[in-house]
């Protein structure tokens, strides 16, 4: 299974992004393997509209089963939750920090979005 993490950098040691279309990476963490992937988001950094989609989209593409985010808009909700990606909100710190809290158990899946388009 594939975690993605949004983040301001490409290493696990990188802090999270707090907006999740616009993060400049997504890092997706492979739990079969244990391996880390770093996907550039620089296309959707300066879009005018519908980041959250165009992100979700990629991460959609990348085969990327679940999302660890602080918070997540409506619109890139809905696409996820179409496509079977589970969105855990409130992930803090780093993608590593994300990544524990995930396996802890202290991240539980998000039943909608959590903040209003263009925030």
């Amino acid at each position: 299974m594939k975690i993605a993490i949004p983040t301001v950098g490409n290493t696990p040691t990188a802090m999270i992004d707090a907006r999740f279309g616009r993060a400049p990476w997504f890092l997706l963490f492979d739990t079969e393997t244990g391996a880390w992937q770093a996907v550039e988001n620089t296309p959707n950094l300066q879009a005018v509209q519908g980041a959250g989609i165009q992100s979700s989209e990629t991460l959609v593409r990348e085969g990327v089963s679940a999302v660890l985010a602080p918070h997540c808009g409506p619109k890139a909700f809905r696409v996820l939750q179409a496509a079977g990606v589970t969105v855990y909100l409130g992930a803090s710190g780093t993608a590593e920090d994300a990544l524990a809290a995930y396996h802890a158990g202290t991240l539980q899946p998000a039943a909608s979005a959590d903040v209003a388009g263009h925030w």
